[in-house]
């Protein structure tokens, strides 16, 4: 059975998409197959992979409707192992929409279901917010990476979030982990970014990620080329960063199995 990972903050610009979409690349190279569910109506992983929105026909949004199956909304992208669930602004509505709807926190998790045994990795990536589409997504994930950029209000956001998970297991999905606190646009220099790190290690100590994401000029200019910055420039710092987290990533799965 694959495995299901939300990428989740609702803090917008800390790397969320570019973590997503990142990850699925790296493992899709280690021949993996992975599937990357673009769950932000922004649609910033489906640009970021390369696919042009007008030229899409079936949407997440379709699937999570019963308008079709998730298999006739993936499309291979041009980057080995990676399907892509595109979204549209289209989705927007949804979480309104999934207010009346019945199984309403589990519309996606069902959607999901029929993809695991055919996917290693199956990646979403939430939109900015902790309203029902973010619930859809932590419901139907084993594990969230959230990303946070060193900074202090991230702290109050990771507290929101933290507090959405607590929720999320209580009602719908009791097997929900976190799967690692990742500190994105890493700037070691700055004196903030130690504080930051401290005081998240303390309330947090056994879920933050060794490896940390650099600000990095190759990992802002991929997503202009529809790429993710494995293939855009792999020897750049933050293509590596990626690498390191996808093997920090393995390797704390092994652990777990143990």
């Amino acid at each position: 059975m694959g495995k299901v990972i939300a990428v989740s903050n609702q803090k917008g610009g800390v790397g969320k998409s570019t973590t997503a979409v990142n990850l699925a690349a790296v493992f899709g190279s280690r021949g993996n197959k992975v599937l990357m569910i673009d769950f932000d109506p922004q649609g910033n992983s489906t640009t970021s992979l390369g696919v042009r929105k007008k030229s899409v026909r079936n949407t997440v949004y379709e699937a999570l409707m019963g308008e079709c199956t998730l298999f006739e909304a993936a499309a291979a992208t041009e980057y080995r192992g990676v399907s892509l669930v595109p979204t549209t602004q289209r989705l927007s509505g949804a979480a309104a929409q999934l207010l009346t709807m019945p199984n309403k926190a589990k519309r996606l998790s069902q959607t999901i279901e029929q993809a695991r045994g055919f996917y290693d990795y199956i990646f979403i990536d939430c939109p900015p917010t902790l309203d029902m589409l973010t619930v859809n997504a932590l419901t139907a994930a084993d594990s969230v990476i959230i990303p946070i950029q060193c900074e202090f209000l991230s702290l109050e956001g990771l507290a929101e979030l933290n507090e959405t998970i607590k929720r999320v297991r209580e009602n719908f999905n009791p097997s929900l982990t976190i799967e690692g606190i990742l500190f994105t646009m890493y700037v070691e220099r700055y004196k903030v970014t130690g504080q930051i790190v401290k005081e998240v290690k303390k309330f947090f100590p056994h879920d933050v990620f060794e490896t940390v994401i650099p600000r990095n000029i190759a990992l802002s200019e991929a997503p202009g080329f529809g790429m993710p910055v494995l293939y855009y420039d792999r020897k750049s710092k933050g293509s590596k960063a990626y690498e390191a987290l996808a093997r920090e990533m393995i390797k704390r799965g092994k652990k777990g199995k143990e």
